[in-house]
């Protein structure tokens, strides 16, 4: 890529025909209410196809990557593959038992009645995603939805157009519209989406958009499921194995170039251990990335700033850092025409410096000293509830004060970013980082509705509470709401 394409703004999406979005939607109808008696086989053959045609094109994918972000193959393969090959793998093995019904007990006055819980596909549903990985967190739900019965669009980011071609490629290739459709565009097809009657819709991405969702959600009143972002901040205490917090955090953050929506924001460390914390930080960037600016920015390891306005943007937050004083400890370099931005660390940032207030988004890490652990919870808990925290620390007592007194939506101790990957927890935010999970069954769940099920048989307590109410009925009903006494605590 020339200098000159790298500093070209990114064109204007051509918008997807909004009466082929209607035709897709409505064929969509007729196969989503079929698709409620799928069964588990029928559904995971739909899975495999779409395995196959991905991996098919794996080649292909690491060239998409390329020319749209600069993304290293390997990359590719542990960030956008790997998810994607996982939730395929869970949902293989256990999809059966998430489909199961669930019997659940009666209760006191449900006695001689039997209860289930049956989870049914929501219908059809919008996934909409974003470009940071375009990839894995388009096509990691799209399992998902599979899994749970449902008719699929799709909306992929403009922002990465050849990895999103290619994408529409591998759709079209495995389902007809009427099961599965992807549409490119900008924000016309957005909200042309957002204007059908979907069931249920899926976004990935921040949350200002998240609230614009939602509220279009609201108007049909649809589920959603909302994964964003925030500003995820990290403890370093003075009990940290500092070496492999530095090796972990350097991976965590930088991993395609700081784009990750739970990439450490910014790291508070103690005051005890912050300049060896600092020092093993810089001799991991230039081991892993190069030991000069030249040799960083030549790098092959190190993706690319998605286009010339993020590089624009984050030039701006670096700029405002500095001249508010900050000291540069690693990095700083920026090349717009080439949308680079070098790893970069910086401390003593003064408290009103732009890049402590907006989600950072880049190679941009500030490192904040600090003494008083209570004042790091407070800091923490008067900002929005982040996407992901995590704490570098032996000192079970203040692992333990951490996790309790914080709200996130998930959490790491001594490791970040890597719960992501855990198919069996759910991954989700909290407030503005999100609404609802997913991965996994938590996934499933997300495309599912769990509609509850009751089976009377002619022996029910609860006739005992129909009418007429005479004398001695009213003086049973009182004395069976007296027998249900609190449990002992």
């Amino acid at each position: 890529m020339s200098q000159a394409q790298a500093a070209t703004p990114f064109p204007p999406a051509d918008e997807a025909d909004p009466l082929d979005m209607q035709a897709a939607f409505d064929a969509q109808l007729a196969t989503s209410l079929a698709w409620r008696t799928s069964g588990a086989a029928e559904r995971l053959r739909r899975i495999v196809r779409l395995r196959k045609a991905m991996m098919a094109r794996r080649e292909a994918f690491y060239a998409a990557f390329a020319q749209d972000y600069r993304k290293p193959p390997s990359e590719v393969e542990a960030s956008e593959f790997l998810p994607v090959m996982e939730e395929i793998r869970h949902a293989l093995g256990r999809l059966k038992r998430w489909m199961k019904p669930r019997r659940v007990w009666p209760t006191t006055t449900m006695l001689g009645t039997y209860a289930s819980v049956q989870p049914q596909p929501r219908g059809r549903v919008l996934i909409m995603a974003p470009w940071n990985y375009p990839l894995s967190l388009c096509f990691g739900p799209l399992v998902s939805a599979l899994a749970a019965g449902n008719t699929v669009i799709i909306k992929p980011s403009e922002m990465t157009p050849a990895v999103s071609a290619l994408m529409g490629k591998v759709i079209a290739e495995v389902f007809p519209a009427n099961q599965v459709a992807l549409f490119e565009g900008g924000q016309a097809t957005s909200q042309a989406l957002l204007d059908l009657p979907f069931d249920h819709i899926f976004f990935t991405g921040s949350p200002a958009v998240g609230k614009l969702v939602m509220a279009a959600a609201a108007r049909h009143l649809a589920s959603v499921t909302l994964e964003l972002g925030g500003k995820s901040p990290t403890i370093v205490d003075a009990s940290a194995n500092i070496g492999l917090a530095a090796e972990t955090l350097m991976w965590g953050k930088f991993l395609n170039n700081g784009q990750t929506c739970v990439a450490p924001d910014h790291v508070y460390v103690h005051a005890s251990v912050k300049d060896a914390f600092t020092e093993a930080c810089r001799a991991v960037l230039r081991q892993r990335y190069g030991a000069d600016a030249a040799a960083r920015q030549a790098s092959a390891d190190l993706a690319r700033v998605v286009n010339l306005r993020h590089t624009q943007r984050l030039a701006r937050l670096l700029a405002d850092a500095q001249q508010r004083g900050a000291r540069m400890l690693e990095g700083g370099e920026v090349d717009e025409g080439q949308c680079y931005i070098a790893p970069t660390l910086l401390d003593r940032i003064p408290a009103g410096a732009a890049i402590l207030q907006e989600e950072i988004f880049g190679p941009l890490l500030p490192i904040i000293e600090y003494s008083d652990l209570d004042r790091v919870i407070a800091a923490i808990n008067a900002a929005p509830k982040p996407l992901a925290l995590y704490l570098w620390s032996t000192d079970r007592q203040a692992i333990g004060q951490v996790l309790a007194r914080t709200s996130s939506g998930g959490a790491c101790v001594n490791h970040c970013v890597a719960h992501f990957a855990h198919g069996n927890l759910p991954f989700g935010g909290v407030n503005n980082s999100g609404v609802g999970s997913a991965h996994g069954e938590y996934g499933f769940k997300a495309f599912s509705h769990e509609r509850a099920v009751l089976r009377a048989s002619p022996l029910m307590l609860i006739k005992l509470f129909f009418p007429p109410y005479t004398r001695r009925r009213s003086h049973l009903m009182r004395k069976i709401v007296d027998t249900l006494r609190l449990p002992m605590l």
